[in-house]
């Protein structure tokens, strides 16, 4: 760690944790490993700030739902911009939702409602910069000509559940960050805005890129056949002995003793948490159900066992690539809006995200918990237009960063209530509109981070966590 005098900034760099884990012996894993759990250890912002939540999961709808479709109908404008869908009240009074979500309408009190997501392109047309700006809290700086984004790079901003991984590490054998079940992805562009960036592969998340519904391998997380756990406990040992003898080694690393993480290295691979937590055939059947036999369902369940086995932020990515066939469930409703969403999209949403909500409340994970539902932008309130170079059928809808709707709940969030809201058209904020960056500076706010805090990035320069500030009016 570095420490500038006068402002808190951090900086840090180490290896793949999917890499280290996949060695199924401490003698294999290397200094390495334990290096890389004392640099998750690092302290947090000077600024102290009341904590509300100590967690997150992070829904992200790739694709870009429509707002008018789902959560912010407007049943009086015309028909080319109300669509086929009714609205149908919901569990708070004044606050409806679209007939699509009829599960979601039944749990309205526990969530707040943002419907004036807004903010205006410069390059972010595009889903892959949309979703860097959506992940890091900062616009990319590099755009091609096709509007998409360069490959991720070293030189990226972090994820933000990176920096929260790092700067809150759980306090057991727990991996800080988890994202499942498939990357962020455009086209080719693969997981921009979805790794550390700067900050170095060591606190880049743990990837589950398997399907929750199906029998999930975790080999990272299982010793190799030929190393018995006594042996393992043999090698532990050896290296704890070497380690007791190499004072200037622990000199180098601080206050901090090895020893402590080798034996966080040793527990991930051998406590059986992680495994246990990633093990859906411990739910009850009719709780499966109830989330729904598909991949987005269980992954949202996956999501719950995570929070509770002591994972900090939990990352959802609707398993479809963003640029998708709708017919085939991706939210990017160009060719076809209206049957996709009533027939696919929206029964697997509502089903999941209710389930997720009433289930996480009921087990008193709610209260601190931020759970937080959102895709890159909305959708055309017209039918059948073009409004980033797309081609649209007459039934279709285009991007449309300039107003959408996101949900928040728990982790200190108001409940009930709606914050902000559309106009006749849901085409733009008429109040308290709410840019991405700002989500993210809540999402640091509500775990006690002040989003004003400054890191170094690779070459050294110092960078606020986020330039905006926390939305305070959501909080309860």
């Amino acid at each position: 760690m570095l420490s500038l005098p006068g402002r808190p900034v951090r900086t840090c760099d180490g290896t793949s944790r999917r890499e280290l884990l996949r060695a199924g012996g401490l003698s294999l894993l290397g200094l390495s490993l334990p290096e890389f759990l004392r640099l998750q250890a690092s302290s947090t912002s000077q600024t102290k700030i009341t904590p509300r939540a100590k967690q997150v999961i992070m829904i992200f709808l790739q694709g870009g739902p429509s707002h008018l479709d789902i959560w912010d109908p407007k049943p009086d404008a015309p028909a080319n911009i109300r669509g086929e869908f009714s609205a149908i009240p919901t569990k708070v009074d004044g606050i409806q939702v679209s007939e699509t979500m009829p599960m979601l309408a039944k749990v309205m009190d526990k969530v707040t409602l943002i419907r004036s997501m807004s903010y205006t392109p410069v390059g972010l047309f595009n889903h892959t910069a949309a979703m860097y700006q959506m992940m890091t809290g900062w616009a990319p700086d590099k755009v091609s000509p096709s509007g998409q984004l360069e490959p991720p790079s070293p030189r990226d901003f972090p994820h933000m559940g990176c920096h929260i991984g790092q700067m809150l590490p759980p306090s057991g054998p727990m991996f800080p960050f988890v994202e499942m079940p498939r990357p962020l992805q455009e086209s080719q562009v693969i997981g921009k805005g979805g790794a550390a960036g700067f900050l170095g592969k060591a606190h880049d998340p743990y990837r589950l890129y398997q399907d929750p519904n199906k029998e999930v391998k975790l080999d990272d997380l299982s010793m190799r056949t030929e190393v018995s756990q006594d042996r393992l406990k043999d090698r532990f040992e050896l290296l704890k002995g070497i380690n007791g003898s190499m004072k200037d080694l622990e000199k180098a690393v601080s206050s901090y003793a090895l020893n402590e993480y080798y034996e966080k290295a040793y527990d991930l691979v051998l406590s059986g948490k992680a495994r246990d937590a990633f093990d859906l055939a411990k739910e009850p059947g009719n709780m499966r159900e109830r989330y729904g036999r598909h991949t987005f369902g269980q992954s949202c369940l996956m999501a719950r066992r995570l929070i509770e086995a002591g994972t900090r932020f939990v990352q959802v990515n609707w398993p479809s690539v963003a640029n998708g066939n709708p017919e085939t469930d991706a939210w990017d409703t160009h060719a076809a809006n209206f049957g996709p969403l009533k027939n696919l999209h929206c029964p697997k949403l509502d089903r999941a995200l209710s389930a997720l909500l009433e289930d996480m409340d009921t087990r008193g994970l709610l209260k601190e918990t931020l759970v937080v539902v959102t895709g890159e932008f909305g959708r055309s309130p017209k039918l059948g237009v073009s409004t980033s170079g797309n081609v649209n059928s007459p039934d279709g809808r285009d991007h449309w960063p300039y107003c959408y709707t996101a949900v928040v709940a728990g982790g200190g969030m108001k409940r009930g209530v709606q914050y902000g809201a559309s106009d006749a058209t849901a085409s733009a904020p008429t109040e308290k509109a709410l840019h991405p960056a700002e989500l993210v500076a809540t999402i640091y706010y509500s775990l006690g981070i002040d989003p004003a805090l400054e890191v170094l990035n690779d070459l050294k320069q110092p960078r606020k966590l986020v330039e905006a500030e926390p939305a305070l009016g959501l909080f309860a």
